[in-house]
């Protein structure tokens, strides 16, 4: 969930800020292929008819076995070509920006969500309640404080056999008022950890899973932020991201022998939030640069606007939650709902227009998105390698 930061509020108040899908035909069957369909082109093959039957037909939420279902195929009666579900895996999409994307994207119909979330009963209460169709959607525990957990998560997505088309890395730990830094089960400070490693991992272990998509636009998505942007006015309100010369980082982030922050100074919440989402879109163009002309896969980073009203601001001071909502809708002009978010994100994630790779995605004030210019340390290539290269060292990549 990307965050909204307050650009004219004063430093006390430092917060950042996160935020239509397409595909034109209607799907015939789960995957796109009906059962005449089937008999069709497999005639006399029976024994292979029944199991391609069972593969494409079976219950969603219970399938286990890969599909090999070809994007695009053909409708027997109408002779016209039918685009298959989409399967797109959200993390954080139990509340917020996640939950409004998911909802937005299941209500085509034309996308399957996996919620990647922490805590499943809450995420099966937020999609019920977002009235999101149960065929439209999986819950899958995930929980990216623990690299243990993402690499389980990652196996378990596996064994299900779905195919994975798009994935969207959303979901984000904001601890602005903390005295001390909390830490992952590997021991890296908690934001850092959660927001930039454990998203690292996971898109580096599904990267070949996204390479297998025969979809016709396969994408990785990483939630950006203004506020680690230092080239906009709330980007350059106290404390302002800085990753230094990454020796923090380097050093594992513990704050035992080395600073839990990245740059090495001493321990502040709200700019670790702001130092994880640099990494973040660091990190989306460091991808683009080495995997999208092999892989045709698009990168993208997004701004979806001030939700001045997430829950990821429930940390805050009590005042801040009070006013910053006004804040934004009668003084800055820059709310934007959770639902108009999620909207937003759902375009990056379906959009044909959008399918520019290395882009950092923003919306104008007629809601019109349009792309977006990195801070010159967001955008620094030589940081980004670097950056890479020890985060590979952390997660036990390299």
């Amino acid at each position: 969930m990307a965050l909204q930061a307050a650009a004219l509020v004063p430093s006390a108040f430092s917060v950042p800020k996160e935020g239509k899908s397409s595909a034109s035909l209607k799907d015939s069957s789960l995957f796109g292929v009906s059962l005449d369909q089937l008999k069709a082109e497999f005639g006399s093959a029976s024994l292979r008819c029944k199991r391609e039957f069972n593969l494409r037909t079976g219950p969603a939420r219970a399938q286990t076995a890969a599909t090999t279902t070809p994007s695009v195929t053909k409708s027997a009666p109408e002779g016209k070509k039918t685009l298959r579900k989409g399967s797109v895996i959200v993390t954080g999409a139990s509340s917020g920006l996640g939950l409004a994307t998911a909802k937005a994207l299941a209500e085509t119909g034309k996308w399957h969500v996996i919620m990647a979330c922490r805590d499943f009963l809450k995420a099966e209460r937020a999609a019920k309640s977002a009235g999101i169709a149960k065929e439209n959607y999986t819950i899958m525990h995930l929980d990216l404080a623990s690299l243990d957990s993402v690499r389980q998560f990652v196996d378990n997505f596996r064994r299900s056999g779905r195919p994975l088309d798009v994935l969207v890395c959303n979901a984000a730990v904001y601890q602005p008022t903390a005295k001390e830094p909390s830490f992952t089960a590997e021991g890296f400070e908690i934001s850092v950890g959660t927001n930039h490693l454990g998203h690292f991992l996971l898109s580096r272990l599904l990267l070949d899973d996204l390479n297998k998509s025969d979809y016709p636009s396969k994408r990785l998505i990483i939630v950006g932020s203004i506020t680690g942007n230092t080239n906009t006015l709330a980007g350059n309100v106290p404390p302002k991201a800085n990753l230094g010369d990454l020796r923090g980082l380097a050093g594992g982030l513990n704050g035992l022998n080395t600073s839990s922050m990245i740059d090495g100074g001493s321990f502040d919440g709200a700019k670790a939030y702001k130092d994880s989402k640099v990494c973040n879109m660091l990190t989306m163009q460091e991808f683009h640069r080495r995997y999208h002309e092999e892989t045709g896969i698009t990168f993208a980073s997004l701004y979806p606007g001030c939700i001045a009203t997430t829950g990821l601001f429930r940390e805050h001071i009590p005042l801040f939650r009070l006013l910053f909502p006004p804040f934004q809708k009668f003084i800055t002009k820059g709310f934007v709902s959770e639902e108009e978010a999620g909207k937003r994100l759902a375009q990056v994630v379906s959009d044909p227009s959008l399918t520019k790779s290395g882009v950092y995605w923003s919306w104008n004030k007629d809601s019109a998105s349009f792309e977006n210019q990195l801070s010159q340390e967001a955008s620094d290539v030589e940081k980004a390698g670097k950056m890479w290269e020890i985060s590979e060292k952390l997660v036990g990549l390299a």
